[in-house]
């Protein structure tokens, strides 16, 4: 196993990462009590299709929404372990199609018995801005408070869609921690595209390309 890097945190200003690590400032939100619904009509032709047998629909579902902004902790799992997830009744993940074409995700996460987390909540780049994510949010509100949970709770991050935390907070959610996480550039590990999520700019070169540079040596 790799040795972990530390750094001192300061917490009155900067602190200099290494040029293979990422860092986000993380918003943690709740919701006690189910809101009000909203009365907005959902388009005849999108519907929720369960993914829980699914691993390669549910990948490049993942990798299309979640590449823009980093998403990566699925894309490091083994089939095995996300097939597990997926498959435990206490987990419902969706797709939300069009009729023609895989457009959100929709994850909830019942394991913790009396509290439901939102894992996952997002949109292919060209389904946004048209009313999906509002009718995703609903029907994750709706199924969650359906179980009789005491806690529906959700996270976002600085990387994530700059509208996602106010979309959040629209919703209902309250913010309650803040915290940085700090990890290895996915993009770096081969995890996701050298090119993805390019308004955060990749610092480093891949593990792999200075690794053949290494090899191709005399």
């Amino acid at each position: 196993m790799a040795a972990r890097s530390t750094a001192a945190l300061n917490l009155n200003g900067y602190t200099d990462l290494p040029p293979d690590k990422i860092a986000t400032i993380v918003t943690y939100l709740e919701m006690r009590t189910k809101p009000r619904p909203t009365r907005r009509e959902k388009r005849a032709n999108w519907s929720l299709q369960r993914l829980a047998g699914d691993l390669g629909r549910y990948r490049g579902l993942f990798r299309t929404v979640g590449e823009p902004w980093l998403w990566f902790s699925r894309a490091v799992m083994s089939d095995g372990e996300l097939a597990a997830i997926l498959q435990d009744p206490d987990v419902e993940a969706y797709a939300l199609t069009d009729g023609t074409a895989d457009i959100g995700l929709l994850e909830i996460d019942f394991r913790q018995r009396t509290e439901a987390e939102l894992t996952f909540l997002g949109l292919v780049p060209g389904a946004i801005g048209q009313g999906a994510g509002r009718y995703l949010m609903d029907e994750a509100i709706g199924r969650a408070f359906a179980r009789r949970v005491s806690r529906f709770f959700v996270h976002t991050c600085s990387l994530d869609h700059p509208s996602a935390l106010a979309f959040y907070l629209r919703s209902g959610f309250t913010p309650y921690k803040r915290a940085i996480e700090v990890t290895d550039d996915p993009r770096l590990r081969g995890c996701l595209p050298v090119d993805a999520a390019p308004q955060v700019p990749v610092l480093a070169q891949p593990r792999t390309t200075r690794t053949r540079r290494k090899e191709a040596r005399p």
